[in-house]
């Protein structure tokens, strides 16, 4: 029996390297985006105004390249309003898949629970992004006015998520089945 050649990523570290270049250069990339849903002490929904597109929205947005969903949230949520979380003050509740629509790529969009703020970090909440008009705290059936269709789904699923401690994952909105996957 003859000897095993070694793999390549042994054998010519370089031409490795070359290879998961190429993977990286030619895989699909998927749009990322992360949401925080916050309350006051009266259970009612923290809501960002944005001024780019129609609605409101929850704070949050467009995750950077090779930054985690959490770590986007935390940065998006301190440029919009001044507002510092820290990671373990976060809880996935959502993660929704967005297929491709209109001109966009498909896109994974996560929602974390965070902590229900005091009056002193309410308080302390400005504007601070040139795209948020404003802010608002809304109950569940005003937030549900605000917001699109879309959202709505991942925030309804994330409220529930946060009743049972079990995270949703959606596939545009609806729920998908738990159990093996079917293909």
């Amino acid at each position: 029996m003859g000897a095993v050649e070694k793999p390549l990523y042994e054998r010519d570290p370089d031409a490795y390297a070359a290879h998961i270049a190429e993977g990286n250069a030619t895989l699909p990339r998927k749009l990322v985006s992360a949401d925080v849903l916050l309350f006051d002490q009266h259970g009612r929904i923290l809501l960002v105004d944005p001024n780019y597109k129609p609605g409101w929205d929850l704070p949050g947005g467009n995750v950077g390249a090779n930054e985690p969903p959490a770590a986007g949230a935390i940065r998006e949520v301190r440029e919009e309003l001044g507002l510092e979380l820290s990671a373990d003050e976060l809880e996935l509740l959502c993660v929704d898949w967005v297929a491709p629509h209109s001109r966009w790529d498909d896109w994974l969009k996560f929602v974390f629970g965070g902590p229900q703020l005091t009056a002193s970090r309410i308080a302390s909440l400005r504007i601070g992004d040139d795209e948020v008009a404003a802010f608002e705290f809304c109950s569940p059936s005003q937030a549900e006015q605000r917001i699109g269709n879309a959202l709505w789904a991942r925030v309804d699923a994330a409220l529930r998520a946060r009743q049972t401690g079990r995270a949703a994952y959606l596939h545009d909105g609806h729920s998908v089945p738990s159990g093996p996957a079917t293909h």
